[in-house]
């Protein structure tokens, strides 16, 4: 410590490399934490896309519930003759996700792409699984109206040229509907 201490306080410039050395050291550590936190804003903001549109279509879904006050029912059924008959509603995630983070569909992805038409990040094989409330449920906590939903993020990294691949994480979101009353 006092060596170190020695060459910075060193008045015949002897302390000029390391003083270039630490800086760019430093330098290096925050662009790696900003695209760190790049990375991490990208995946959570189509996180929460897909959470609004998820929640969106569950919502789509609450005008076909069945609301039978005195038996609790709350899965997607309409009644058809002298049954009751499931009704679900997928509806458009991905025309909602398009809508909210600006997207375009491009075959197989949907991706965003900067003014330069650099690509930004990228969004494919969404899957929706619905699990509607089974009818007359007698326990009423697991008697929800359930929709899970995954999809696949890519989202290049910008950080020491193209020596790092880009990251490629699965996103995903569920979101349930219970009458209240």
């Amino acid at each position: 410590m006092q060596k170190i201490q020695k060459i910075v306080s060193d008045k015949r410039g002897a302390s000029f490399p390391l003083i270039v050395a630490v800086t760019l050291a430093l330098l290096l550590i925050f662009c790696a934490v900003s695209e760190y936190f790049r990375l991490m804003i990208i995946a959570q903001g189509v996180r929460d896309a897909m959470q609004s549109a998820v929640i969106s279509t569950v919502n789509d879904n609450y005008d076909d519930v069945y609301h039978g006050i005195r038996e609790g029912y709350s899965g997607a059924y309409q009644p058809i003759a002298e049954d009751f008959e499931e009704s679900l509603d997928y509806g458009d995630i991905y025309g909602r996700m398009d809508r909210v983070l600006g997207l375009t569909d491009s075959g197989r992805y949907h991706k965003k792409s900067t003014a330069e038409g650099e690509l930004q990040f990228r969004i494919w094989d969404l899957s929706v699984d619905i699990r509607n409330a089974p009818f007359a449920a007698g326990d009423q906590k697991s008697a929800r109206f359930e929709e899970d939903s995954t999809i696949m993020l890519e989202v290049p990294v910008s950080f020491a040229g193209k020596v790092l691949p880009s990251m490629k994480i699965k996103v995903k979101s569920m979101a349930g509907y219970i009458p209240k009353f």
